[in-house]
């Protein structure tokens, strides 16, 4: 019978589309899992792949196999996974992909302590706000904001993140205060460009109970968030961000809330609408989520509703 460890490295390798991405998943070098697959197809009798330097490509006697043994290995899997809930301690790697401002101020700080409670199991922490390939780059689970989940994949709304505008006392004080987004229009503006699909996340204005996208004064564009916040903190202008990218500096003074009027219903002038940022776990199974990952997401949704630089101030910030 073929060795287990072979047909694991043969499917690990078509999901992620090479012998090195299956060595990576397995912790093996890429010679030792073309070995394993080599060894498989000497067992079987069958070629199961054709390969060449740059990529491998299924046989039709390993589109059979592999049609008979993924699902196999998935339910191994899924049997390891649960099965140590009852011994009590979660065990192996839970590798997590995560929006980088998030991971950076929000989700590792969290990590601690969830890996104190589960001292078996070995964290990884993928920190990009590029797209993820979950399977190719073997992510167990995904926190991704809702402009930008990942389609086809089961989510779970963890937080919505209070999202303001802001700017330095020193900038307003050199351009004078926007007091409507009429207003807005006329001042710096500092806008981040998605990694993910190369577009600017446009400002939630509205016209009229519509969605508007008027022409703004644009002094400057990043893929980085914090750069944008660190940007306004000296006096370049006004960004519009997450509470949790600035509640130290909101604290201490160096920027401040600028609030607009509450959107009227039926005005059909020019509104900016404070939108919240929704951030959620996407899951690459809709039929099964391995427990570890359940139990992250479970203290992920205890943890976040208490962190305080989740949590508006309860006095205007300005």
């Amino acid at each position: 019978m073929p060795n287990l460890r072979a047909i694991e490295t043969f499917v690990k390798a078509l999901e992620g589309g090479s012998i090195a991405s299956a060595a990576r998943q397995l912790g093996m070098t890429p010679a030792a899992a073309s070995q394993n697959i080599a060894r498989l197809e000497r067992e079987l009798g069958v070629r199961l792949l054709t390969r060449t330097t740059r990529q491998i490509a299924l046989t039709e006697a390993g589109e059979h196999y592999l049609a008979r043994v993924a699902p196999v290995l998935g339910e191994l899997e899924k049997a390891q996974s649960d099965l140590s809930l009852l011994h009590g301690e979660l065990q192996g790697r839970l590798r997590i992909a995560c929006m980088a401002a998030f991971g950076r101020h929000v989700l590792a700080p969290l990590l601690p302590a969830f890996a104190a409670r589960h001292p078996k199991l070995a964290l990884e922490l993928l920190n990009v706000d590029r797209q993820v390939d979950v399977l190719k780059e073997d992510v167990d689970v995904s926190l991704r904001y809702r402009d930008v989940l990942e389609p086809g994949m089961a989510v779970r709304h963890l937080v919505a993140v209070p999202r303001r505008l802001y700017a330095a006392p020193a900038y307003l004080q050199a351009h004078g205060v926007p007091r409507t987004a009429e207003d807005l229009l006329q001042h710096r503006c500092l806008l981040y460009r998605r990694e993910v699909d190369g577009r600017l996340m446009r400002w939630p204005f509205s016209s009229g109970g519509q969605r508007a996208d008027p022409p703004l004064h644009i002094a400057a564009i990043a893929n980085d968030i914090d750069v944008l916040v660190a940007m306004a903190e000296a006096g370049a202008g006004i960004t519009w961000a997450g509470f949790f990218l600035v509640h130290e500096q909101v604290r201490q003074g160096r920027l401040v809330h600028l609030p607009m009027p509450e959107t009227r219903v039926g005005d059909p002038g020019l509104q900016f609408e404070e939108e919240p940022l929704d951030f959620f776990a996407c899951f690459r199974d809709r039929q099964y989520v391995p427990a570890k990952v359940r139990a992250l997401v479970d203290y992920l949704l205890e943890a976040l509703p208490v962190l305080p630089q989740l949590q508006l101030p309860p006095a205007p910030d300005q």
